[in-house]
């Protein structure tokens, strides 16, 4: 019974995490506008957004890391770019 309890929790605590990490475009959809932006701007350069040049690069610009960053990048393209390659 315990065991079940901690795998459950365990399992709650990434969406959370994930929660919060989307929750900075969906409270300021101006962030979101940047982040297209920026991906605009290396899809014009041959970049795409799923490169390791393009994560890293919204990494650097939002304070996050390499895994947040794509996460955040999938999510952002998919809702608010999705002309973005």
């Amino acid at each position: 019974m315990a065991l079940g309890a901690c795998l459950l929790l365990a399992n709650q605590a990434p969406a959370q995490a994930g929660s919060a990490l989307l929750d900075r475009v969906k409270q300021n959809p101006k962030v979101a506008g940047a982040i297209c932006a920026e991906l605009r701007s290396l899809n014009a350069q041959g970049i795409t957004s799923t490169t390791p040049q393009a994560v890293n690069r919204i990494a650097a610009m939002q304070g996050l890391n390499a895994t947040d960053a794509e996460i955040l990048t999938t999510y952002v393209v998919g809702l608010h770019c999705p002309d973005v390659r």
